[in-house]
């Protein structure tokens, strides 16, 4: 075996994508300077969480990580997938941050994953695990990933700060994915949602479903929020509520927003006596949602912002021939991602703006991504 060569790259930014791309093309990555300035320099904790957690799913994955936690080598191994695996995520992130990696590791592992995840399963920073089943899952089947098999279980909520969540996810593997052409966006058919609320009245939810409707009706009869209160053990270890909101079109699109309201964790407040800040009211979360969710649709791409990047990831996974999609504005995230995909798979995007919607038409060629570690059936 040759030296290994490694991909030299700086700082903290966008770590996931650096490692989740390192490993989908099996490229070993140094990264230096990760927060070297900082007054706590280094890798923060969900950044090793997220580390054993690849760990966990591979064979062969091999990390080093330097005294003071800013230079980080990582070597990528076999993604082997498998079944009852479990991952406590820590409550310095919520388990959305975890997903995203972990679902397009799972397609092209060896063989089906199924891995429970604990820790805050709604928090306002990442995507809620509502959100990841409402509208990622849906978003996977466009590109061919089979029903069968592909599911995200809520078995118990856990809010900002001291989180008590757990979920089970599973995926199923793919040989390799479809290329999509996907411009039309369609007109909203139908609105639904889901409220949570742990350790809190669960009056909470029904505010917020009555303010969010009230902006809602004017426009579409077709909405329905459920609702999720959960209690005792279910109801996880801190008070919180939240809700999580998808459009769904009639050419297939669904677009989402979400949000989650709980105490915030010690590092953020700095002081104690901050601690027991005013928490906003739920009337207000619901109106707030309602019209990001109205902003969202407005923009007119066929998956709202934060779906941005995992959208332009997944067309440039796919094999050898071109996939066409029409996007919102381009987010700060989805143009990282894009410099990302250039780097690690030599796959470029044709960006045109399209200025009759205010919208981006982006074509790529795929990398022919194929998933050689599965067993031929």
């Amino acid at each position: 075996m040759g030296k290994t060569t490694y991909k030299r790259l700086k700082g903290s930014q966008n770590l996931r994508h650096r490692l989740l791309l390192a490993t989908l093309s099996s490229s070993p990555v140094l990264i230096e300077d990760i927060r070297a300035d900082d007054t706590l320099p280094g890798l923060r904790q969900h950044e090793v969480s997220l580390l054993r957690l690849f760990e966990k799913v591979s064979d062969d994955c091999v990390i080093e990580i330097n005294e003071t936690g800013t230079k980080l080598k990582y070597k990528p191994g076999i993604v082997m997938g498998g079944r009852h695996l479990v991952h406590d995520c820590g409550v310095s992130r919520s388990i959305g941050y975890f997903l995203e990696p972990l679902i397009l590791l799972g397609l092209f592992a060896k063989k089906p994953l199924t891995i429970r995840l604990k820790g805050i399963t709604n928090d306002f920073k990442d995507p809620s695990v509502d959100t990841f089943r409402s509208t990622t899952l849906p978003l996977l089947k466009r590109f061919g990933v089979p029903s069968e098999g592909l599911d995200l279980k809520i078995e118990s909520r856990g809010s900002a700060p001291h989180g008590g969540g757990e979920v089970v996810l599973t995926i199923p593997v793919v040989q390799s994915l479809n290329a999509v052409t996907w411009t039309d966006v369609g007109m909203v058919k139908r609105i639904r949602g889901v409220t949570f609320s742990t350790r809190v009245s669960s009056q909470f939810e029904n505010t917020m479903i009555h303010a969010a409707r009230g902006i809602f009706n004017r426009f579409i009869p077709d909405v329905h929020i459920f609702t999720d209160h959960k209690a005792g053990t279910q109801a996880g270890n801190s008070p919180g509520y939240g809700i999580s909101l998808v459009a769904e079109t009639n050419a297939g699109c669904f677009i989402s927003a979400d949000t989650a309201i709980a105490y915030a964790r010690e590092e953020e407040t700095g002081d104690i006596e901050d601690e027991k800040k005013d928490l906003m009211p739920p009337e207000d979360v619901g109106e707030q949602i309602a019209s990001i969710l109205l902003g969202e649709i407005e923009q007119g791409g066929v998956v709202d912002s934060t779906h941005q990047g995992l959208l332009f990831l997944l067309c440039a996974l796919c094999p050898q021939d071109v996939s066409k999609i029409r996007s919102a504005k381009l987010s700060p995230y989805g143009i990282e991602m894009l410099r990302h995909i250039r780097d690690f798979l030599g796959v470029k995007f044709v960006i045109k703006p399209d200025p009759s919607t205010g919208t981006v038409i982006l074509k790529c060629l795929g990398c022919g991504l194929k998933n050689l570690n599965r067993k031929v059936s």
